[in-house]
C-alpha cells in the first residue's frame, strides 16, 4: 500500500534520517528502533558512506503505526505477525480487509475498556466524596477499623470498596 497517505514535499523526502534522528522524532530510543529493525518491522532505505542506517520519512509513519498498535495492547510479536501477514496478502484490497478486521476488533475492545474506565472514574469520584467527609468529620483518634461502620455517612449505606478494601485489619490480641 505504498503511496497511500504519504505526506511532505520533495525536500522532506530527500532528507534521510539517521537512527538517532528517527528515534528522537518518534519519541523512541535508538535501541527500540534497532529492535524494530531486528524484528523485521522496519527497514532502512539505505546506508551512508559511513555505513550508518538511513531511513526515509516513511519510517516515521511506520514507527508511529507500531506505537499505536502497542497502545492498543498488541505485543511486538503480534505486530510482527500482523506485518508478516500483510506482506503475504496478494492485493491492497486484501490488506485493507485484514486491517479492517483487526481494527474492528480493537474498536470493540477499546469501547469495552472505555466503559470500564468510566465506571472506575465514577467509583473514584464517589470514593473521593466519601473520603472528603471522613477528612472533616472523623475524629483523629478513631481506630482504622471503624471506617466500614462509620456513622458520619448517613447518606451512604455502604463504604466504597476502594475504602473498605484498604482497611488494615486489626492484629489479633495476644
Amino acid at each position: 500500500m505504498a503511496g497511500h497517505g504519504e505526506s511532505g514535499g520533495a525536500a522532506e523526502e530527500s532528507t534521510p534520517l539517521l537512527v538517532g534522528d528517527l528515534a528522537k522524532a518518534t519519541g523512541k530510543t535508538v535501541r527500540a528502533i534497532h529492535l524494530y529493525e531486528d524484528l523485521g518491522l522496519l527497514k532502512p532505505a539505505d546506508r551512508s558512506k559511513g555505513r550508518y542506517r538511513l531511513f526515509t520519512t516513511d519510517a516515521l509513519v511506520r514507527v508511529r503505526w507500531i506505537t499505536k498498535l502497542q497502545s492498543l495492547g498488541l505485543s511486538l510479536s503480534q505486530i510482527q505477525d500482523i506485518a508478516r501477514r500483510l506482506e503475504e496478502e496478494p492485493s491492497a484490497r486484501d490488506v485493507a480487509a485484514r486491517l479492517r478486521d483487526i481494527y474492528a476488533t480493537k474498536v470493540v475492545e477499546t469501547r469495552a475498556k472505555l466503559a470500564e474506565l468510566k465506571s472506575l472514574e465514577r467509583e473514584l469520584e464517589a470514593t473521593l466524596q466519601f473520603l472528603s467527609i471522613c477528612e472533616s468529620a472523623c475524629p483523629s483518634e478513631a481506630p482504622t477499623h471503624s471506617c466500614p461502620t462509620c456513622d458520619h455517612h448517613p447518606e451512604t449505606s455502604t463504604t466504597p470498596e476502594l475504602v473498605a478494601g484498604a482497611q488494615i485489619p486489626t492484629a489479633p490480641a495476644q
